[in-house]
């Protein structure tokens, strides 16, 4: 057994034993640091080993034994006339989510009845399944409507070459079928809100994962229709407002203005023109572009100049930035963006 392993049994046990634990009383106990208890003590919540109450210095953590039972809710909805707020209200009376800390209530609010709207207005099926799901340590919810497939509508109607551009096209934010109804931001602010969100359709699914902190693409077996799954810990303290400050600020009169792009989903090495062009497709609607290099291996010239000099100089009202590049690709952006001056 590696040591990583035995020193968090070690904590698992006595926490088990003692009923439950500070992270001081652990760190006293296997005399090491409490920085490395709470490591330890963040895989074995994250594995729903333990769960914990209170916060900061003031956190006990508890044995999973002791967590009160979960309960759960599952029911079927005809769409048609259907209010996402009426759904929500009685899920919520249904298993009391008012004691839920406010900052948790309030996303799992935005989260549920947006991901339950799209299907609503989106989808094209005659029925969903809601399903939610609360414990100790974490809510989490689903929607499942077997109605045209999100991905599949957004390449047809904006005429994308497949599902996988149509996705590109939807993390970007501000795309929506419906943009008379609709800002197109629900997913873009959900997916940050939650500690793990998913969304599933046909043979493509992206996950955000808070707790690996990255996004995975995956071609799983198929799937009719689409399939929302959301999930928050109980103990989160991420705010609903930080989310909108950041993407909606006041300097862009509370608009959502600016987004954050994850270059790597589109592919992870860039030669030509025509691939930054996909990239920046429907950027423009936007007043700040941050351009996340994490992962991207390489960018060719052309790819660099593309973005970097040809866009912004045909944009000069948008700010590009990157972040997470390597010293070879922050090199070659330096180097076309200073032919622009």
């Amino acid at each position: 057994m590696s040591r990583l392993h035995s020193t968090r049994d070690a904590i698992r046990d006595y926490i088990d034993a003692n009923g439950s634990a500070t992270s001081r009383e652990l760190a006293d106990h296997l005399g090491i640091t409490r920085q490395a208890v709470s490591l330890h003590l963040r895989q074995l919540l994250v594995d729903a080993e333990i769960f914990k109450t209170g916060s900061t210095r003031a956190a006990r953590y508890f044995p999973r034994s002791a967590a009160l039972p979960e309960r759960r809710v599952r029911r079927d909805f005809d769409l048609a006339g259907l209010d996402e707020s009426d759904v929500y209200e009685d899920i919520a009376i249904t298993l009391t989510l008012s004691r839920l800390p406010g900052n948790v209530e309030s996303i799992v609010h935005y989260a549920f009845t947006e991901m339950l709207n799209n299907a609503i207005d989106h989808s094209m099926a005659d029925q969903c399944t809601v399903e939610v799901r609360l414990d100790a340590t974490r809510l989490a919810f689903s929607v499942r409507d077997k109605g045209i497939g999100v991905f599949h509508s957004i390449a047809e109607k904006f005429d994308l070459r497949d599902e996988h551009a149509a996705m590109i096209e939807l993390v970007k934010g501000k795309t929506t079928t419906k943009p008379e109804a609709h800002s197109g931001e629900g997913i873009f602010f959900v997916s940050r809100a939650a500690d793990r969100f998913v969304l599933k359709s046909h043979r493509l699914q992206i996950e955000w994962d808070r707790y690996r902190n990255d996004v995975f693409v995956s071609e799983p077996r198929f799937l009719r229709g689409t399939l929302v799954q959301f999930e928050i810990r109980v103990d989160s303290r991420i705010r609903l407002e930080s989310i909108f400050d950041e993407f909606a600020p006041e300097k862009y009169d509370f608009q959502f203005e600016k987004t954050r792009v994850l270059v790597k989903l589109l592919q992870r090495e860039y030669v030509s023109r025509s691939e930054a062009k996909r990239l920046l497709h429907n950027l423009d609607k936007f007043s700040e572009i941050e351009l996340d290099m994490r992962d991207v291996v390489s960018v060719g010239q052309g790819f660099a100049d593309e973005v970097f000099r040809v866009f912004a100089s045909a944009h000069p009202e948008i700010v590009i930035h990157t972040v997470n590049a390597s010293k070879a690709i922050a090199a070659m952006i330096q180097h076309v963006s200073a032919r622009s001056r």
